[in-house]
């Protein structure tokens, strides 16, 4: 088999900007993500894609709070899993399309995923992924009132709701995803984290109020499907060190034992490059391949893998 690379998209990019958020934008971006998809394809690699969704998410919560009066609410868990086939509807689409204009024999399928995580989890203990719309604190207050809602005040724009982000486990379709895998498909999966889900005990999963964090589950993914590479895009073209700031010095290439130290030393914010950093580093250290990881943006995936730019992450 090909080798395997596991193709982390942040949900944000899909969402170029505040003028660019309908259907339609967010199809057009998955299509420029797909021809590097296809360019990696044609030079041999073996490609799964997992997708972030928060922003997703929350249109899906806006429209069911709009619809309160007239419609039924629609839990979390089901928030996700309506977002991974929505997303995964993109994907395959513009992966299709793609395929065809260039001649590769390929198809796409998206499974919907569930991811295990544990009940005990510290992080249902101390909630703190906001979700969901602003509201004022007398809703808040409703909300918490009338709910059990966790709700917290965020930087003077209003109170939103938060969830736990327990860490994921166990991917509960990994067998199907990996003879996909073996089968030639691309394979789009554990979208938005996967659907954070519990065995009780009976053995039965039961979904979760929760939110999983995307780059941890999605190197999770790669560790469970034996990759050779795991490649994060997000919004920028490299890692940095003192990012935004007058000293601030790209990274081209980081070892296991460099990256941890710049993580210990506070260089990778935990709101944004911090998770991506030690969701790379579990992938290498769980990896029993000479695995890499790479970061890098959507526009650059193809130019990353040439060496030509994004930061590599080697085992040493």
């Amino acid at each position: 088999m090909s080798q395997v690379a596991v193709i982390a998209v942040g949900g944000n990019s899909l969402i170029l900007d505040e003028k660019h958020k309908t259907i339609a934008d967010q199809y057009n971006a998955t299509v420029e993500t797909s021809k590097h998809v296809a360019g990696m394809i044609e030079k041999g690699w073996n490609v799964v894609l997992t997708h972030g969704n928060g922003p997703q998410v929350g249109f899906i919560l806006r429209r069911s709070e709009l619809a309160l009066h007239e419609l039924h609410p629609v839990p979390l868990d089901y928030c996700g899993a309506d977002s991974q086939g929505a997303i995964g509807y993109m994907f395959q689409r513009a992966l299709r399309n793609e395929f065809h204009a260039r001649g590769i024999n390929k198809q796409a399928a998206t499974i919907v995923t569930q991811v295990l995580v544990d009940k005990n989890d510290p992080a249902f203990q101390n909630p703190s992924k906001p979700i969901g719309s602003f509201m004022n604190a007398e809703a808040a207050a409703r909300k918490r009132a009338e709910e059990n809602w966790q709700m917290v005040e965020d930087a003077g724009r209003g109170w939103r709701r938060v969830v736990p982000s327990p860490l994921p486990k166990e991917i509960v379709e990994r067998d199907a995803i990996d003879s996909l895998i073996r089968a030639g498909f691309v394979v789009i999966c554990s979208g938005g984290g996967g659907i954070p889900v519990y065995e009780n005990e009976q053995g039965e999963l039961v979904g979760l109020e929760a939110v999983i964090d995307k780059d941890f589950a999605g190197s999770l993914l790669a560790r469970s499907v034996g990759a050779d590479l795991f490649l994060i895009s997000t919004a920028v073209e490299k890692v940095a060190l003192n990012f935004n700031k007058p000293n601030q010095q790209w990274l081209d290439q980081l070892t296991v034992d460099e990256a941890k130290k710049y993580l210990a030393e506070g260089h990778f914010a935990k709101g944004s490059m911090g998770p991506k950093i030690q969701a790379a580093l579990w992938f290498l250290e769980g990896s029993d391949k000479n695995a890499q990881a790479l970061i890098t943006n959507p526009e650059n995936l193809e130019r990353a893998l040439n060496g030509e730019t994004g930061t590599r992450i080697t085992k040493g």
